[in-house]
């Protein structure tokens, strides 16, 4: 018996070697490139834009210049669950919006207690800030009372622009840019500086 008991052990020890073994084995084969680490990782979807790959947005006096107000008249329609517009129109959860183009950031007429984030960042309503505050309202004034998410499109919010403007306000717009005008105009800006620091 103790010669079947040293077999049956011997056999049972042989065979968890050789499992052993093996187990390492096929460990070294199956993960021998693991530590080599793509220079990409995952793998490219098609049809989807590269992070930072999409085209360069247009500039917003180009926007406004092709703006159509009877479209942000239509996009603005989801503004008035809070905001009124016509002149003299009383305050709802937002200011009355009539004339906001030019007029002072959180200084509303009608006695609208803006929230003190947008008290705080001063100036007056034009094109550019009315730009990013449509964009995102938690972005231009972290802490704003406003839950509007803001609108994504450039398109959308050139169009709302107009249409405020268009509502007592009729600041006139800025020149359209024309395409590559910025940097020639830095590369003429850039001699005279030159011309000018040699001077001194």
């Amino acid at each position: 018996m103790d010669d079947r008991f040293n077999t049956i052990a011997g056999w049972t020890l042989f065979a968890g070697i050789v499992g052993l073994g093996l187990s390492i084995g096929s460990g070294m084969y199956f993960k021998a490139d693991k530590h080599n680490r793509p220079a990409t990782m995952g793998y490219a979807i098609e049809g989807v834009e590269e992070e930072g790959g999409g085209a360069k947005e247009e500039p917003l006096a180009n926007l406004l210049a092709k703006a159509d107000v009877a479209k942000g008249e239509a996009t603005f329609a989801k503004c008035t669950s809070c905001h009124t517009i016509n002149a003299g129109g009383a305050n709802g959860l937002g200011p009355n919006l009539h004339g906001v183009v030019g007029e002072g950031i959180g200084q509303g007429a009608g006695g609208f207690a803006f929230s003190d984030a947008l008290k705080s960042k001063g100036g007056t309503w034009n094109f550019d800030l009315l730009n990013e505050w449509l964009k995102s309202p938690k972005a231009f004034a972290p802490g704003t009372k406003m839950t509007f998410a803001g609108l994504s499109k450039a398109e959308d919010r050139a169009n709302v622009i107009a249409y405020l403007n268009s509502q007592g306000s009729n600041v006139p717009l800025p020149a359209p840019v024309a395409e590559g005008a910025a940097p020639a105009a830095d590369a003429a800006a850039a001699p005279a500086a030159d011309a000018s620091a040699a001077a001194e």
